[in-house]
């Protein structure tokens, strides 16, 4: 009796001999398999090009993902460069909150935006920007190492923004003096309506450089 060829042993013998088709070139023809596209036997040849239309598919859409990415990246880029611009047009250190603000609801068209200020120089003790902060606020933003990306869960910062019962989503982002991971100096929150604009799914590389550049813009307002 004749033992059976283990097909591991025979793909190695291949594997070993590359020329073993070059010798027996009709194999390429005789030999019948069957295709996983049309469920009919086909030649060696035609199964292998099937294989090669397939990886060449992939690479398409793998091409097409990476293409789309980058121009996404691209649009994010211009948006933060024209909010940096925005800011940097401001003269006086009052404005800049607001240009903060403001420049991320114009420029990343975010439905709601604010933020807090904590320990601001006297002359500005009495602006928007740094009233209505209880401690517990100021102890939640000391906790926040990461900018919070998902649902609002009735957080005291969203409470400062304007139609605050209708965020369902929010990004909380802590403000700290460049360099510094101390004690956090300030929040800049945005919400959305909807559930799905912020979510912690989302890549939060940007949103991070968002919250350095305000740290930097409003240090200024610091006693």
């Amino acid at each position: 009796m004749t033992d059976t060829l283990d097909s591991a042993i025979v793909a190695q013998y291949l594997a070993d001999h590359p020329h073993f088709f070059e010798e027996h070139a009709s194999l390429l023809g005789d030999v019948r398999l069957s295709s996983p596209l049309t469920g009919r036997a086909v030649s060696l040849q035609e199964r292998q090009m099937e294989v090669m239309r397939d990886k060449y598919r992939a690479l398409e859409l793998r091409l097409s993902d990476l293409s789309r990415h980058a121009q996404e990246n691209a649009t994010i880029a211009n948006r933060f460069h024209g909010w940096h611009q925005a800011i940097l047009r401001v003269r006086n250190d009052a404005d800049l909150p607001r240009a903060v603000v403001q420049g991320l609801t114009d420029s990343f068209h975010v439905p709601a935006a604010t933020l807090r200020l904590f320990n601001v120089a006297q002359e500005f003790a009495g602006e928007w920007f740094a009233s209505g902060v209880s401690e517990d606020a100021r102890l939640f933003a000391n906790s926040l190492l990461a900018p919070y990306c998902g649902s609002n869960n009735d957080f005291e910062a969203v409470r400062w923004l304007d139609d605050a019962d209708e965020i369902k989503s929010t990004v909380i982002l802590p403000l700290r003096k460049p360099g510094a991971k101390g004690p956090a100096f300030g929040l800049l929150i945005m919400g959305s309506p909807d559930p799905e604009r912020f979510t912690s799914l989302m890549a939060t590389d940007f949103l991070v450089h968002i919250g350095e550049s305000a740290s930097v813009a409003l240090a200024p307002l610091l006693a």
